[in-house]
């Protein structure tokens, strides 16, 4: 299935674009922003990702005449097609030339910062909306929770095993994608190692023990075909005894000159089973082998299992990693801050919502983090138009009594960074150990209360204080203008 194309889309989308077209309005300068509203899991943070698909997607931004001709064939509700052929001739010639802007994969975000800013003709910065929420959504999703598991895994490895479970195919790749980005060792998914250049793990099924005609039979086998990637499953049977079976073929591996890598625990009480491991493990003079765990492990259950003393040092999670768990979808969103007139001055927007926490920010947004001592103290969304005056008041995003001045002492840097000029890249291409990497430095700035993973401590993030007043006058005089 292709999904490098425009039609990875709503209907909608291309519906308000034919009537931009129609009514003159397609080539006036917008600006849009990506962002979502509330932290998922109940965290205290999120991790920035997709950024480096969303770039391959816009770099192909074209609609071929396949994809038009498919067009040309929707109705409408009169049965006559929905788009004008002359609109479609407008889309076939039609070349990415917005700028954008966006944070950097692996940096720590927090509700209501742009996560990427869309400025440039509004037909085009419209149809790219989907997409975008799309790839941003699902992987910075996935790339949070992966902090999180890795966060409760105190530093020991995490192999990413979803597959299996993912949401199909293309779902899979990004979910590995956005794990390694959150800190996961590995892949099972062979596909992403090729892709993205993971590293790949694995060794055997229970089906592999069950088709020889004893465990003993079946790691032997394993061993003579794979000595150097002899992590065995032990729970086919009789967990304790597999753990013996293991140290036994250890035992001629080493003779040959390898050595056994580890056994993995896949049933049961955990917590017990891998410290009786453990004990068989080191009597039988494999102290240096690894237990690894699976069985529908999260971080809060790796917590619990590292407080109950666990002797397990590798961790495989599948299905709560790579679908998010508890959390169904991130909740991302795209609302328009700007629009630029003919005399070229910007009109800020708003979105009004009986929910404080749904009406949107005016303008065109900036985020700047501070810094002190090696710590981020607070974030605030500025409007780049006016700049962000020193000291600087953030305001709480939905509540306006409540609000921080950020110390003068404290450093400061703007997250969102040039990615298209024009339509052309112009960013950078790290490496997805290099955003790993950042995810790593950006989590260590953030104070542990803030990273804790149930009741965490909530960041300063919040809108600058001037274009909060500006944001609560646009508020009123909407209110107070009526709507024929």
């Amino acid at each position: 299935m292709k999904t490098d194309t425009p039609l990875l889309t709503d209907l909608y989308q291309l519906t308000m674009a034919a009537g931009y077209w129609k009514c003159g309005k397609a080539e006036q300068e917008a600006v849009f922003h990506l962002f979502f509203r509330k932290l998922p899991f109940a965290g205290g943070y999120a991790i920035a990702a997709g950024l480096g698909d969303v770039v391959k997607w816009l770099q192909g931004f074209r609609f071929a005449r396949a994809e038009l001709e498919y067009l040309a064939t929707i109705p409408g509700r009169d049965g006559k097609p929905l788009f004008e052929p002359g609109f479609l001739d407008y889309l076939g010639a039609m070349k990415w030339q917005c700028d954008v802007t966006a944070i950097p994969e692996g940096t720590v975000v927090f509700p209501h910062e742009p996560l990427l800013r869309i400025q440039g003709p509004l037909i085009q910065a419209q149809l790219v909306e989907t997409a975008l929420l799309n790839i941003i959504n699902f992987q910075t999703l996935i790339a949070t929770k992966a902090a999180r598991v890795c966060q409760a895994a105190q530093g020991e490895p995490v192999l990413e095993f979803g597959l299996r479970r993912a949401q199909g195919p293309d779902g899979a790749v990004m979910a590995s994608r956005a794990a390694f980005i959150g800190g996961c060792a590995s892949t099972s998914n062979v596909l992403a190692g090729m892709t993205h250049g993971i590293p790949v793990r694995g060794t055997h099924a229970h089906s592999w023990v069950m088709s020889f005609d004893t465990e003993l039979e079946a790691f032997a086998t394993y061993a003579e075909a794979m000595p150097n990637n002899c992590v065995f499953l032990v729970d086919t049977y009789d967990t304790v005894e597999g753990v013996r079976h293991a140290v036994e073929i250890g035992h001629r591996l080493r003779a040959q000159g390898h050595e056994l890598a580890g056994i993995r625990l896949d049933s049961g009480d955990l917590a017990w089973l891998s410290t009786e491991a453990r004990r068989i493990l080191d009597e039988g003079g494999f102290p240096q082998a690894n237990i690894v765990a699976s069985n529908d492990l999260d971080e809060h259950l790796i917590e619990s299992l590292k407080h109950q003393g666990a002797a397990i040092n590798v961790w495989g999670v599948g299905t709560k990693l790579v679908t998010g768990g508890e959390q169904a979808a991130l909740g991302g969103v795209y609302k328009l801050g700007a629009i630029r007139h003919e005399n070229g001055e910007w009109e800020p927007k708003i979105k009004l919502s009986e929910q404080a926490v749904k009406v949107s920010n005016p303008g065109i947004q900036q985020v700047r983090r501070f810094t002190l001592n090696g710590e981020f103290r607070g974030d605030a969304i500025y409007d780049q138009e006016t700049g962000c005056p020193a000291p600087t008041e953030i305001m709480h995003p939905a509540d306006p009594q409540r609000s921080k001045i950020m110390p003068e002492a404290a450093t400061h840097e703007d997250l969102l960074q040039p990615v298209f000029q024009r339509g052309q890249f112009v960013g950078e291409q790290p490496t997805l150990q290099e955003i790993q990497a950042r995810t790593r430095h950006q989590l260590q700035h953030l104070h542990a209360t803030v990273r804790r993973l149930q009741h965490p401590h909530e960041y300063p993030a919040g809108v600058e204080g001037s274009l909060a007043q500006k944001k609560l006058a646009m508020m009123a005089k909407a209110k107070s203008t009526p709507r024929l």
